[in-house]
């Protein structure tokens, strides 16, 4: 239903540890499959380098000085962030694994932890990270395709969207059937889409 979006920016993983033992095998980890990696010896330092619309996906050790792995998580989840997490710890404490999956994060491994395994969480999280920049993106375009729409337009629009039939949106507006038509022409030309039931899935990518 929507044509192409704009291009995802590159993803990268980013590691936060400050074992720097952990930061060089991990970089060499991802840097063997080819996957961008970016390290950081503490959650402060990773903040002043944030960008907001940073793609990819992060490594957050737990048991750091200073703002620990799940504080972290917990600040960017209030900036917004969306790329998924995965959290090493050299503790097993389930408490703190079920915050952090609370928090939204994907997994959580113990240290030492398996190289194949690291790369298959990492792997799983960076397609998750690709699903949910490409609806962003699509919801986006959703969005500025019914920007175009009157405030007349986008009221047929929004009672199609609620399954009302022409006749019965004439009655809600107090117009005719044949303006509700007219309208209803408009609204699929501008949003394009050829049905109702495209116009419901535009909406709702739109409204996600």
């Amino acid at each position: 239903m929507l044509s192409g979006p704009t291009s995802i920016p590159e993803q990268k993983v980013y590691v936060v540890d400050d074992d720097i033992v952990i930061r060089i095998l991990l970089e060499e980890v991802f840097n063997a499959a080819n996957l961008p990696v970016e390290t950081y010896a503490s959650a402060e330092e990773f903040l002043l380098a944030y960008d907001p619309n940073l793609r990819g996906c992060l490594v957050l050790d737990n048991l750091m000085p200073g703002m620990n792995g799940i504080e972290l998580q917990e600040v960017l989840a209030a900036h917004g962030n969306k790329a998924p997490v995965i959290f090493l710890t050299g503790a097993g404490d389930v408490s703190i694994a079920v915050r952090a999956l609370k928090g939204g994060a994907l997994d959580f491994l113990e240290k030492p932890v398996e190289p194949r395994r690291m790369l298959s969480c990492v792997t799983e999280a960076l397609e998750l990270d690709r699903k949910n920049q490409q609806k962003h993106l699509e919801g986006l375009e959703a969005r500025q395709r019914m920007a175009q729409l009157t405030p007349r337009e986008y009221e047929v629009m929004e009672w199609l969207f609620q399954g009302k039939p022409n006749k019965a949106i004439a009655q809600i507006l107090g117009i005719s059937s044949r303006t509700v038509e007219i309208h209803r022409k408009k609204v699929f030309e501008k949003i394009q889409v050829d049905s109702v039931a495209d116009l419901v899935q535009l909406v709702l990518l739109a409204r996600n």
